[in-house]
């Protein structure tokens, strides 16, 4: 991440758990609902992987990118594809960012209850104010979400 960065930093031990949870994905093992997806870089074209937690809202998946700036969010959003792994398993997926407001609400407003191990994260990073389905709501426009469609 850039030294510049300020508000939205990431948390220290991403750097560490990060890889830890590839690894483990690439051995088969799936840990709760965490998943990997890799994107092709902008430049490079190299598929680059980073752990998300997908939550289904109204029948539909969905991952959210904390930080808009994100480099993932930046390829996903430039390649509109990615592979989304869960141990063995590999799925490409047409990455469709949500850019209405009120679906961007209504899916934010579930990740608490869908995916309750990830909402420090978005706390501590200050995308959102507190933990609650209200607190989340308010996330609407700082954070990036892709509806994932199975190709």
């Amino acid at each position: 991440m850039p030294a510049t960065r300020t508000a939205n930093r990431l948390p220290g031990y991403l750097r560490l758990a990060n890889p830890v949870i590839k690894a483990l994905s690439r051995l088969g093992l799936g840990l709760g609902t965490i998943h990997v997806i890799a994107v092709p870089g902008r430049r490079s074209g190299k598929l680059r992987s980073t752990p998300v937690s997908p939550l289904t809202v109204s029948g539909h998946r969905y991952v959210i990118a904390g930080l808009s700036d994100s480099d993932w969010a930046r390829n996903a959003r430039a390649a509109g594809w990615g592979l989304l792994s869960r141990g063995r398993r590999t799925t490409r997926m047409t990455l469709r960012e949500v850019t209405d407001p009120a679906e961007q609400r209504r899916v934010l407003r579930a990740f608490p209850t869908e995916v309750p191990h990830g909402v420090d994260f978005f706390v501590r990073t200050g995308v959102v104010p507190g933990p609650t389905p209200d607190d989340f709501e308010q996330g609407a426009g700082r954070c990036v979400i892709f509806e994932l469609v199975p190709d």
